[in-house]
């Protein structure tokens, strides 16, 4: 639970950072080569200009590091107590928001946080170890169909209509960051024969570029609530299910009621604190 909490430090810290740097790079002058907006060009255009932008390597490399925790994590919890532990990364985007930014939490904000801790130690007491289940070669291409089509979302975030577009985005953003921690569960050899030969390799690294282009594209203008509820949405309880009902995922003796509750009571506070992903302009 330790590696999953510093993914979460990681993760949270870096959606301010990403947030910034993505309204940044949206408002920034284009090459006359580049589409402005709407568009498959458009959006990977923002994406590139994104990255020349110092706060979002920051994020990156927070994103790297939190990803590593990620693995770590996975390797030793099931997927349902990792996914709400990433939720959780609200919370810390929360704390740092009103440290960094100057954004005041009201005091029932401040309980959010509190919800969101109380869940995470819920489900540290309830869960157990990581499913033996390796999974089955449908689940890796199911991944990776799921992958490309995050992928496609992302390309074609900027031709989506204005309504309904950052909850799209943002549930296509969560589903990729999902099919990133179910195919770090089904990569079970490491050696070069066998990563070439596994689907779920493909569905990860595919998987993650569409989920942070998908978070780029719905980031870059309006208000981020909605897009960052629907990735915590697209990215906990998918997964959850996928772990248990596939992977083999179980609960320490007799208190699987005990992690239900926790991993409802830390999604919940993390939606109550989606708005926390909002940078300042």
């Amino acid at each position: 639970m330790v590696c999953a909490l510093g993914a979460a430090v990681c993760f949270g810290t870096a959606t301010v950072l990403q947030a910034m740097a993505a309204r940044a790079a949206a408002a920034a002058p284009t090459d006359s080569r580049e589409s402005p907006r709407g568009g498959p060009g458009g959006d990977a255009a923002l994406l590139l200009r994104a990255l020349r932008q110092w706060r979002y390597i920051a994020g990156l490399t927070l994103d790297g590091l939190g990803f590593l925790f990620q693995i770590a994590a996975l390797r030793s919890l099931p997927i349902y107590a990792v996914g709400a532990a990433l939720a959780a990364s609200l919370a810390v985007t929360a704390v740092v928001a009103a440290r960094l930014l100057r954004v005041r939490l009201s005091g029932v904000e401040w309980a959010a946080v509190g919800v969101v801790c109380a869940g995470l130690g819920m489900l540290g007491l309830s869960s157990g170890t990581e499913g033996e289940r390796a999974g089955s070669d449908a689940l890796r291409y199911a991944m990776l169909a799921t992958a490309v089509g995050v992928l496609v979302l992302g390309l074609l975030g900027g031709r989506l209509p204005e309504r309904g577009r950052g909850l799209l985005l943002g549930l296509g953003a969560g589903f990729g960051f999902g099919v990133v921690e179910v195919s770090v569960r089904l990569v079970d050899e490491l050696s070069v024969g066998a990563l070439v030969a596994n689907a779920a390799v493909y569905a990860l690294v595919v998987g993650g570029a569409g989920a942070f282009l998908a978070l780029t594209s719905a980031l870059q203008r309006g208000a981020v609530t909605v897009p960052t509820a629907g990735m915590v949405i697209g990215e906990t309880i998918g997964p959850a299910v996928i772990g248990v009902v596939w992977l083999g995922d179980r609960t320490r003796e007799g208190l699987g009621w005990l992690a239900v509750a926790g991993f409802g009571v830390a999604v919940v506070g993390a939606l109550a604190l989606a708005r926390f992903g909002e940078a300042p302009d």
